[in-house]
């Protein structure tokens, strides 16, 4: 079992910042792949940024790239989030999650563990 505890959400103004984090406990941190997902009111959860268990491969959604960077720190047990030039089509829960085979995926059914999610909202 891996336990993920989103924090950093919040409101920031279009074209603000916002680094969001995730903290594992349980497994080892390092075994797992990581995943930003996030979900707009009335729309499905949608994939946003993904890294591989070493950081050696990143995705990231083409609606953020450019915007947006994962990154994660193992000794630390923490995956990142960095959220640039934020638009209010960012404003969603965005969740984090991890997936057992290492390898970053970009679907939902990819993943085992979830976060119980953090808000963000971009106001115009």
């Amino acid at each position: 079992q891996v336990q993920l505890v989103e924090s950093g959400g919040g409101l920031v103004q279009a074209g603000g910042s916002l680094r969001l984090s995730c903290a594992a406990s349980g497994r080892t941190f390092s075994n797992y792949a990581m995943g930003w997902f996030r979900q707009a009111p009335g729309k499905e959860r949608e994939f946003v940024a993904a890294i591989s268990w070493n950081s050696g491969t990143t995705y990231h959604a083409s609606s953020v790239k450019g915007r947006f960077t994962i990154s994660r720190d193992n000794a630390k047990n923490t995956v990142y989030l960095q959220m640039n030039s934020l638009k209010p089509e960012d404003t969603a829960v965005y969740y984090c999650a991890a997936d057992q085979s290492r390898r970053p995926g970009i679907t939902t059914l990819e993943y085992d563990y979830w976060g119980q999610g953090t808000q963000v909202t971009v106001t115009s």
